[in-house]
């Protein structure tokens, strides 16, 4: 069990993918080792002491244990980002509470930027196919991990799922994380930069009530500004939380419904891609 969430033991990850004739196929977990542990941060301004959670009865076998896993993913992830480095792939891992709209954003950036630079996905979820469908209905190719009970991705997920949608040189990597604000932001999964969703519909403490998150994470996107003049809440306040949690954060207020910011987040993605040597068409 997750000594971060109390999620349970994720052997029971699928990996589905679709062929170009429409067959599909799903491939299982079968590495027999559960994904509940508190991973080293991707950040390394992040120390492990300082997200530990204080557990009564957590023993030193226990965190020997832990230390144990997390190293494997470290390895995995390290293994990860050295491959995708060598193909000038930039990889971005997309994390947010669930409702925050990461599909929908992905999808508008998709379609919008699909004909410019060479796109491919990679859907997590703990059920379904649904966000990989609405995906690939983009034209854009796309794999669904389903992690069961799991509440996050972790590396071996990422390099299996790198096996199956063989991503182009010199491409961009979407990695859309299961909607979770706690483990997600501690499991490196070999990617360039973690990018937080953050929904005008949440709170504007929500980067104070999920820091490690906000802490861990390049850039902002706050989503669904369209709403704005029908619900109450503080942009700037919001902002300011974030900020005061990751001094360096990237932010770009933005609707995918109508377009406001998304011309300055593309010109972020350019950017990014340039400097990891990726080409545009």
């Amino acid at each position: 069990m997750c000594v971060t969430c109390g999620c349970g033991n994720t052997d029971d990850a699928t990996l589905e993918h679709v062929h170009a004739d429409g067959t599909r196929h799903s491939h299982g977990h079968g590495h027999g080792h559960s994904l509940g542990f508190a991973a080293v941060p991707f950040r390394q301004h992040l120390r492990s002491r300082d997200l530990a959670p204080s557990v009564p009865g957590r023993d030193v076998q226990t965190i020997q244990l832990e230390t144990q896993i997390l190293g494997k993913n470290q390895l995995v992830a390290a293994r990860n980002r050295h491959w995708l480095a060598l193909k000038n792939i930039l990889a971005l891992n997309l994390v947010s509470s669930p409702g925050a709209g990461k599909t929908t954003l992905l999808e508008r950036t998709l379609t919008d930027l699909k004909s410019e630079m060479r796109i491919c996905v990679i859907e997590g979820d703990q059920a379904t196919s649904n966000d990989a469908e609405r995906i690939r209905a983009t034209g854009v190719p796309a794999v669904q991990i389903n992690t069961g009970t799991g509440c996050h991705l972790e590396a071996d997920m990422l390099e299996r799922a790198l096996e199956v949608l063989k991503p182009a040189s010199s491409s961009l990597l979407m990695i859309e994380n299961v909607g979770n604000l706690v483990c997600p932001a501690l499991f490196d999964l070999g990617e360039h930069a973690k990018v937080v969703i953050f929904s005008v519909t949440e709170g504007e403490d929500k980067p104070l009530k999920y820091p490690h998150m906000f802490a861990a994470a390049e850039v902002l996107l706050l989503s669904k500004t369209d709403l704005l003049p029908h619900i109450r809440f503080d942009v700037d306040r919001a902002v300011a939380n974030a900020l005061d949690v990751n001094p360096t954060l990237r932010v770009f207020r933005l609707s995918a419904f109508s377009g406001e910011g998304m011309p300055q987040w593309y010109d972020w993605l350019k950017s990014e891609l340039h400097h990891a040597g990726c080409d545009v068409l």
